[in-house]
């Protein structure tokens, strides 16, 4: 397999045309568990670790090798083992927040040419949940693709329904509808089109929406593990514990990412404003430049809302999504913090010089 055949092109051949070589050479990470990472490039694969001297001097866990980087590493052929002493900078990276309380980034792939953010058509399928997907999509710079999967489990009337509901909240991404159990392979078919040989796509989704069985089907193998969601809520078990990727037969590239149960966006303002760009274009004709939507006169908003061209969960939702990365520049940024807390130190002293001079 050439480099090429792996994805490498001339903007990664161009950082290490200008980096110290000897005895470095390109390969990619296929795979990421727990520290230890698979790299491969035209001489095979190989299993290998982060060098101490870069590990020292990354500051941000971020930076470190995600599954689809380019990195340089000085391999040990003899035990099939390599040492990572780069990673090149990346095309593009889609992140978001780790679970739990901490704010921190999570590269969950990087150097994607597009991602088909996966939803089932069954009780997961939520447009609210999709347009959060869509957001960090359209901020990691790679192209979204959605894809409704088990189409087998509603008629078609439904599932085109469906499809449309979808469409209508993500203008001009394409919508897919697929089951990796059609027997005629369509839905698999409009899946290959999309991507080209030496294309990087990535599958993202909650817990049991059968992103690694589409894969399966892909691949014309059982190559990944599969479970059964659970009959109970249609919730997904936890089958991908690794981010991996693999090749297609036709020469694409893809990788299989564990379930999302849990999705927070990271630094993803300009992923808002593109998956939410029809409620941008309604609030420039605003009669008030600084409108909130929220019963302001002239406001084209709410005439949307009113004439039912504009569904008001979606700006609920947009709303949502704005605070939540406004309270996070907040706990990752000092300036922003401070900038907040002085805000309502002065809204809270016109509320109190008000009432003091209030008549009494």
């Amino acid at each position: 397999m050439r480099l090429e055949d792996l994805g490498w092109n001339p903007f990664f051949a161009s950082q290490f045309s200008r980096a110290d070589q000897s005895p470095l050479v390109p390969a990619r990470v296929t795979e990421e568990s727990k520290g230890l990472y698979r790299v491969r490039n035209q001489n095979g694969e190989y299993l290998a670790e982060v060098s101490g001297r870069l590990r020292h001097h990354t500051g941000d866990p971020a930076a470190l090798p995600a599954v689809g980087d380019w990195v340089l590493v000085a391999p040990r052929a003899a035990e099939n083992r390599a040492r990572i002493d780069r990673v090149l900078d990346r095309s593009t990276k889609l992140s978001r927040k780790v679970a739990g309380r901490a704010f921190r980034e999570q590269v969950v792939g990087a150097n994607l040419d597009l991602v088909f953010v996966t939803s089932a058509l069954n009780r997961d399928f939520n447009p609210r949940r999709i347009e959060r997907y869509l957001s960090i999509v359209w901020e990691s710079g790679a192209r979204p693709i959605i894809l409704l999967n088990k189409s087998d489990l509603c008629t078609p009337k439904e599932a085109a329904a469906l499809a449309w509901e979808v469409e209508s909240v993500a203008p001009g991404v394409p919508v897919l509808l697929g089951c990796a159990l059609d027997s005629g392979h369509s839905g698999l078919d409009a899946i290959r089109s999309h991507i080209a040989p030496a294309e990087t796509a990535a599958f993202i989704g909650s817990s049991g929406v059968g992103k690694s069985t589409l894969i399966n089907a892909l691949l014309g193998a059982a190559a990944l593990a599969t479970q059964p969601v659970r009959e109970s809520d249609d919730r997904g078990r936890h089958t991908t514990t690794s981010r991996q990727m693999l090749f297609l037969p036709g020469g694409q590239i893809v990788i299989d990412t564990p379930g999302m149960r849990e999705l927070q966006l990271w630094n993803s303002a300009d992923g808002v404003a593109q998956t939410f760009d029809d409620i941008t274009a309604l609030a420039a004709d605003c009669k008030f430049r600084d409108c909130t939507h929220t019963g302001e006169p002239g406001c084209a908003v709410e005439a949307a809302i009113a004439s039912g061209a504009l569904d008001p969960a979606r700006l609920d939702n947009l709303r949502k999504l704005e605070a939540e990365l406004a309270f996070q520049q907040r706990k990752t940024d000092p300036a922003a913090a401070h900038e907040t807390k002085e805000k309502w130190k002065k809204i809270h002293k016109a509320q109190r010089d008000a009432y003091r001079l209030r008549p009494k």
